[in-house]
């Protein structure tokens, strides 16, 4: 075979070969699941819930006000709590950004009450 058609042959199976490989493409990312996300919200407004109250029964038993204002503070932390479940009953069992954001204002109020 002559050298130039060797050439072009050889050009030819190496043309074929690059386009057989195949740069490889990033998977696309998962979108987190809505539902989880709205679970994860009201997770979180439980969570500071919790801690409230933990921080009410301490300043109790330390002293820094007296029970029946400690039993005021825990009733308003209820209050909230309540608020949360009646807002996630509603949407299957989690919180708007929306929702969450109104609760945490809440929240705050409570905690400057508490004494943070």
């Amino acid at each position: 075979m002559p050298h130039p058609i060797r050439a072009l042959a050889a050009c030819a199976l190496l043309s074929s070969l690059a386009a057989c490989v195949v740069a490889p493409q990033s998977a696309p990312t998962p979108r987190p699941n809505p539902q989880q996300i709205a679970d994860k919200r009201l997770h979180q407004v439980d969570g500071r819930i919790d801690n409230l109250s933990r921080r009410i029964d301490n300043r109790v038993n330390q002293g820094y006000y007296p029970p029946p204002q400690g039993d005021a503070l825990h009733h308003r932390l209820d209050v909230i709590h309540r608020e949360a479940h009646d807002m996630a009953g509603q949407h299957g069992g989690g919180l708007s950004a929306d929702e969450q954001r109104v609760l945490n204002q809440e929240l705050d109020s409570a905690a400057h009450a508490i004494g943070e």
